[in-house]
């Protein structure tokens, strides 16, 4: 397997595109050694549903389609990157106790906390934005022991 691995998909910004970025994701890492019952792949499968949630919902409109990334260096990282073409960077709204949302960008921040990763965001040269994730990838190359972690 490549030392170096990448995917991705483009989707319309429409909620039912939210569950097929999921699907894409996990039957990418699948392919790339992350079982789909690992730990790490459900807490990948929420990351990857907050973040095109938020390109589908926070786009207002002015970004039709949006693109999940993935990029693996295998034993170093996973990067999960979700484009859209909206100018504006996400930030974190006050959400109070019953407001149903606003919270997704606290919580993918806190998931890749949890996992010893990073959020960041990136402008494109359209003009448009990137949020990566970025996680550590510990799953075995052909050969090696599992990590339980992963």
């Amino acid at each position: 397997m490549a030392d170096h691995q990448e995917a991705s998909v483009t989707l319309p910004s429409d909620p039912a595109s939210v569950p097929a970025a999921r699907k894409y994701v996990s039957r990418v890492l699948m392919e790339w050694g992350l079982p789909a019952e690992a730990e790490a792949a459900d807490t990948i499968r929420l990351i990857v549903s907050e973040l095109a949630t938020n390109a589908v919902q926070h786009t207002l409109g002015q970004s039709p389609t949006f693109t999940v990334g993935l990029e693996l260096d295998r034993d170093e990282q996973l990067r999960i990157g979700v484009t859209d073409s909206h100018p504006r960077y996400p930030k974190r709204l006050p959400a109070a106790v019953q407001q149903d949302n606003g919270r997704g960008m606290v919580i993918i921040r806190w998931l890749a906390a949890e996992c010893g990763g990073r959020l960041s965001v990136s402008p494109t040269e359209e003009g448009g934005k990137t949020v990566w994730i970025a996680l550590p990838w510990t799953a075995p190359v052909e050969g090696r022991p599992r990590d339980p972690a992963l």
